[in-house]
């Protein structure tokens, strides 16, 4: 029996330290390992701040309700007390849940903050939910339209992807790169959640939802749409691919848009061709003065001549014969 109990505890273990790392794990109990900043502060509010506030209550309260019970049965006390208020106590139940909750806030506003203050982003992607599949743009970069649907069983086995949450094409984003999400819908209200990540952000027809992520490792993550949304609401999985910076580019050249540097290049080229017209304006300029100023003036006596030979000349009328 005990080693019976004995070796459940090291499956139980080993099953824990074998969470897979962007993925739900079967038979795991904690949060899915983190795989991005704004996840790992998740954790440490859920783990380190939540956790223990909420076991120790749990466990006051169980402690009172066991001794009341104890204490204050008929048996134990057959003549109840006949007082009703306390002011001591009723002032401490008031007071100290204050205390609690100002403490959780500090953490809370804290986290939440760091979800509402993304750094510079290095991407921008449009993320649309629509019944029932994704669709992703990569605005600045030329990539319009990559539809993002679920895969058969079949083909996900083929693929070695998870059921309902492998995708036909993915979300692909740079490696600790900053990105930034605007999440919104087409039809009805979608929400665009990937745990490890530690993303949940709603996608509503007509506004446009900001968040961001930094992915730290390369590897390929799985969320889910969050908001029923339909009869399909559970076939609209989200599988973000994380990869290389080149990889990445390759991916955005071969997708028809241009990357970064390329678009750089562009703007450098455009930058100097004005700076040229520029200076052929102005060169064009420059001379049109110079030439205006070498060719001679006409002199007062020859003025007068052109004047004097362009006007008509004022003969008067004879008078009649008388």
């Amino acid at each position: 029996m005990a080693g019976t109990a004995i070796l459940s505890g090291l499956l139980a273990a080993t099953a824990f330290a074998a969470d897979t790392l962007g993925q739900p794990t079967d038979g795991a109990i904690d949060l899915q390992p983190a795989a991005a900043p704004l996840k790992h502060d998740a954790i440490f509010f859920h783990d380190i701040i939540l956790m223990p506030i909420i076991t120790a209550i749990t466990l006051l309260v169980l402690a009172l309700l066991v001794w009341i019970a104890v204490r204050y049965n008929r048996k134990a006390n057959p003549v109840p007390a006949k007082f009703s208020h306390n002011t001591a106590i009723e002032i401490i139940w008031t007071v100290v849940p204050v205390l609690i909750l100002v403490f959780i806030a500090f953490f809370s506003f804290s986290l939440l903050r760091k979800y509402h203050d993304m750094p510079k982003p290095d991407v921008v992607v449009k993320a649309t939910g629509f019944q029932w599949y994704w669709a992703y743009d990569y605005p600045e970069l030329g990539v319009e339209g990559v539809e993002s649907r679920v895969l058969t069983e079949e083909d996900a086995k083929k693929a070695g992807k998870p059921y309902l949450l492998g995708a036909d094409n993915a979300l692909v984003v740079p490696v600790g790169k900053v990105v930034h999400v605007k999440v919104t819908a087409f039809d009805v209200i979608h929400a665009f959640a990937l745990p490890a990540f530690g993303l949940k952000t709603d996608a509503i027809p007509g506004r446009l939802n900001d968040t961001w992520f930094k992915a730290e490792k390369v590897g390929t993550y799985y969320g889910q749409c969050s908001e029923l949304c339909g009869v399909d609401h559970a076939y609209m999985p989200i599988e973000i691919k994380v990869v290389t910076d080149a990889e990445f580019d390759d991916y955005i050249i071969k997708a028809g848009g241009k990357t970064k540097v390329m678009l750089a290049a562009e703007a450098r080229a455009a930058e100097a061709q004005a700076a040229a017209d520029a200076a052929k304006a102005a060169a064009d300029a420059e001379a049109a003065a110079a030439s205006a100023a070498v060719t001679p003036a006409p002199t007062d006596a020859a003025a007068t001549a052109t004047s004097a030979a362009a006007a008509p000349a004022a003969t008067p009328a004879a008078a009649p014969a008388q």
